[in-house]
C-alpha cells in the first residue's frame, strides 16, 4: 500500500515531500498557475499547480469536480491558504474521473443552496462527502468508543442475537412478516428475548449492538423502520432504579469520550445522577404549565419536549428518566412496582426533549410472567421457547434498548433521525 499522509497530518511536514490522496474539491484554472484544492476524510489542502510543470498542467486543467487524485509534492508554507500551507505539485495521477455533471452539489456555499433531504438520500454517497455530513459518523464512532469503554470496565460480554424470529417480539404488532422456507418468521423488534436469555445462561451483563426492524407507517422525523440498537441486559439487580444508573454511566462515558475528540462542539458532559420524574409527576407538571394532555398513561411528543424543557429550566439537566409507567403502557414482561400494583418498573430516558431509551425490570418469576401474558391478551403457546428462559432458574434482571441516532441527532442538532442514519430505511425508502 502506497504511504501517504492524510491533510491533518501536514502542518508537520513542512519542505518535506509528501503523498496525498483525495477528491477534487474545488479547481479554479489560470493561464500559468492552477489551484486545486484536494479534500480527504481530515480535510482541505491546497496544492499549487504551475505551468513549468507542462504534462501535469494538462492533466490537472482537464479534471472535473469529485475526481479522485494522487498527488506528490513539497509542503510549503502558505498563511494565506487553508490550514496555513499548501502543496507545490510534482507529479499528479488521476485515480478516477468524475462525470462533469454531478446529480447533486458536494461543495454547497450556503443553506440556500442545499439540495432537500429525499434527493440528496438518493445520492448519499456524494451527500456524505460533505464533510459536515460524513462528521456525523465519526461523532457516532467516538460515542459508541465511550459506551464500549464503560461495558469492558464493568464486565459486559458482547452477544449477537439473530434477527429472524418464529413469533413476534414484543406485543407482536408493527412487525415484518418475511417467507421463511415452509412457514413464516417475523423481523426482530427488538433483541428482548434473547437478551433475557442470555441472563439465564449465566452471562450476567450482556450488550449488543445491531439493527432493530419497525413496521410503523410512521413519517416522523424521529420513527424508521429500521435503526441501530444499543441494547444491554443485566442480571441481579434490585430494581430498575439500578438499570438507570447503569445506563447513566454509559452516556458519561461516551459524552466524555466526544468531548476528548471533538471539543470545538462543546458538548456538555451531563451530571449524575440524572433527574428521576415519575410518569405522574410529569403530569401533573406539565398540567400546572397548561400543557394540553395527550393519553392518560403516556406522553405525546410535545409533552416530551414541554418536560425537558422544564427540567432545563428547573434543574439545568438535558436528560431526565420519566418512571413508573401504567401497565397498560408496559409490555408484558415488565416487572410491577409491587404485587398488585398497576404501576411497573418501567422507564423511558428523555434527553432534549426526545426520547432514547425505555428500559425496565423484566419479570423473571414464571408463574407471574405467564399471568401477565395473558392478561395481555397473548397466548402462551407462541411465547413457549420465551417461557422456558424462566423454568430452570433466572435471576432477576432488567435491561434497556438505546437509539443512538437519536442521541446523535440532539448531539449535533440535526433536524431529522435520517441525518444521522447512514443509509435510512423508512416507509417511502428502500435505495439505494
Amino acid at each position: 500500500m502506497i504511504q501517504s499522509t492524510h491533510v491533518s497530518e501536514l502542518k508537520n511536514k513542512a519542505e518535506q515531500q509528501v503523498i496525498v490522496q483525495g477528491f477534487v474539491h474545488t479547481l479554479r484554472v489560470q493561464s500559468k498557475i492552477i489551484f486545486l484544492i484536494l479534500r480527504d476524510t481530515t480535510g482541505l489542502v491546497q496544492n499549487i499547480i504551475e505551468i513549468s510543470t507542462p504534462e501535469v498542467f494538462e492533466t490537472a486543467k482537464n479534471l472535473s469536480h469529485e475526481s479522485v487524485v494522487r498527488i506528490t509534492g513539497i509542503v510549503k508554507d502558505a498563511p494565506q491558504a487553508p490550514g496555513g500551507f499548501e502543496i507545490g505539485v510534482t507529479a499528479l495521477e488521476v485515480l478516477s474521473h468524475a462525470n462533469p455533471e454531478l446529480p447533486i452539489p458536494v461543495v454547497v456555499k450556503g443553506s440556500d443552496e442545499e439540495t432537500e433531504a429525499p434527493t440528496r438520500f438518493d445520492y448519499r454517497w456524494l451527500d456524505l462527502r460533505k464533510p459536515e455530513k460524513a462528521n456525523v459518523f465519526k461523532v457516532w464512532t467516538e460515542l459508541e468508543k465511550g459506551f464500549r469503554s464503560y461495558w469492558s470496565e464493568n464486565n459486559f460480554t458482547q452477544i449477537y442475537t439473530p434477527s429472524f424470529m418464529s413469533t413476534p417480539s414484543e406485543t407482536g404488532a408493527e412487525v415484518f412478516e418475511v417467507n421463511y422456507f415452509d412457514r413464516k418468521a417475523y423481523l426482530a423488534q427488538s433483541p428482548q428475548f434473547y437478551k433475557q436469555m442470555a441472563i439465564a445462561s449465566g452471562l450476567e451483563r450482556v450488550f449488543m449492538v445491531g439493527p432493530v426492524f419497525r413496521a410503523e407507517e410512521s413519517f416522523t422525523t424521529r420513527h424508521m423502520t429500521e435503526f441501530t440498537g444499543w441494547d444491554f441486559e443485566v442480571g441481579f439487580i434490585e430494581s430498575h432504579h439500578d438499570i438507570m444508573d447503569l445506563e447513566e454511566g454509559m452516556i458519561v462515558a461516551g459524552f466524555e469520550q466526544i468531548k476528548k475528540t471533538f471539543p470545538e462542539l462543546e458538548l456538555t458532559v451531563p451530571a449524575r445522577p440524572f433527574p428521576r420524574i415519575t410518569i405522574v409527576e410529569a403530569k401533573e407538571i406539565l398540567a400546572s404549565l397548561n400543557v394540553e394532555s395527550g393519553e392518560e398513561h403516556d406522553l405525546s411528543p410535545e409533552e416530551e419536549k414541554k418536560i425537558s424543557e422544564y427540567v432545563k429550566n428547573e434543574m439545568n439537566h438535558d436528560f431526565v428518566f420519566i418512571t413508573e409507567y401504567h401497565k397498560s403502557k408496559s409490555a408484558f414482561y415488565h416487572m410491577r412496582l409491587s404485587e398488585g400494583s398497576d404501576r411497573s418498573r418501567r422507564a423511558d430516558l428523555l434527553f432534549k426533549g426526545i426520547e432514547i431509551t425505555t428500559l425496565a425490570q423484566r419479570e423473571h418469576r414464571i408463574d407471574i410472567l405467564e399471568k401477565q401474558a395473558v392478561d395481555k391478551g397473548m397466548h402462551l403457546e407462541p411465547l413457549k421457547d420465551y417461557l422456558n428462559f424462566f423454568r430452570y432458574g433466572c435471576p432477576p434482571h432488567g435491561g434497556a434498548g438505546i437509539g443512538p441516532a437519536r442521541l446523535i441527532m440532539k448531539v449535533l442538532d440535526l433536524q431529522n433521525v435520517r441525518e444521522a442514519t447512514y443509509i435510512p430505511r423508512d416507509v417511502k425508502r428502500l435505495n439505494p
